[in-house]
């Protein structure tokens, strides 16, 4: 089996979409697809289930993507030890974070690839669910998750921060004037958040459990940048951690307040696979 092949089997496992798997590797859709039946000719079976696009991956297609990943990250690592020797870090480094972590990630990055200019980083935005699942199956290298709230297995962690939470809402609406608001206050705002398979969503929902109440949602989203552009507009309110600050500012006719009675705060932190 050649290496290539496997790197492609991995990006489709990674993806789930021969079209951006393709693009992952820097190859047309139909080199990608010759590689794939070529995988199987070797192996004897096929390896994923075809409809016109990609479905599944099959009993034998699983089997193959875990040992294909296992091989993929080893050759890397073995790249990298290699290239340590000679005094230089090359490759590619990936890199999964919450969404609430990037708007600060570049403190981290930005460093990082001063020292290493040879490493390309690809950034991707998960949920913590799925950074655990893909530093399982090692197609990340680094990830960024909370540290102390939900379980994580099989990993080594590094605290970063403390992630604390602010209410952004409008600087000429019922809380104008004032240097602070309380998680009851804030939760009987009309609030646009984060949807519930994301972590910081579910950590909001128990904060406001423990009070026995509920957040007054009119709007959710998975994404930063459209809670973002849903903020700005003055319709909704939000709670978002502190970091938010630091990487955008307080909008034009906002008002920033830290979140009391309770003060919560969540570790936020780097999670790698344990060796």
């Amino acid at each position: 089996m050649q290496l290539r092949h496997l790197r492609y089997f991995v990006a489709l496992g990674r993806e789930k979409h021969f079209g951006r798997a393709a693009e992952t590797c820097h190859v047309t859709q139909s080199t990608l697809s010759a590689a794939i039946r070529q995988l199987e000719t070797e192996i004897g079976a096929p390896l994923i289930v075809r409809d016109k696009r990609f479905k599944e991956f099959t009993d034998e297609g699983r089997v193959l993507l875990e040992w294909a990943s296992r091989v993929v990250a080893e050759r890397e690592e073995l790249d990298q030890r290699i290239g340590r020797m000679r005094g230089e870090l090359s490759g590619e480094l990936a890199v999964g974070a919450v969404p609430t972590a990037l708007p600060t990630i570049s403190l981290l990055t930005t460093p990082f690839s001063r020292l290493h200019s040879n490493v390309t980083l690809r950034i991707l935005s998960r949920t913590s669910d799925e950074i655990q699942r893909m530093l399982d199956e090692f197609v990340l290298d680094i990830g960024i998750s909370y540290l102390d709230n939900e379980p994580l297995t099989g990993v080594d962690v590094q605290p970063l921060y403390a992630e604390r939470y602010i209410l952004l809402t409008s600087a000429d609406g019922p809380f104008q004037g004032r240097d602070d608001v309380t998680w009851r206050e804030a939760g009987g705002t009309p609030l646009c958040l984060l949807t519930s398979d994301m972590q910081n969503r579910r950590i909001l929902n128990s904060i406001f459990a423990e009070m026995g109440a509920s957040p007054n949602v009119h709007a959710e989203t998975n994404s930063v940048m459209a809670l973002c552009s849903h903020i700005r507009s003055g319709t909704w309110s939000s709670i978002l951690p502190d970091n938010f600050l630091w990487a955008f500012g307080t909008p034009p006719g906002m008002i920033a307040l830290p979140l009391v009675k309770p003060e919560k705060s969540f570790t936020m932190g780097m999670i790698v696979r344990r060796q």
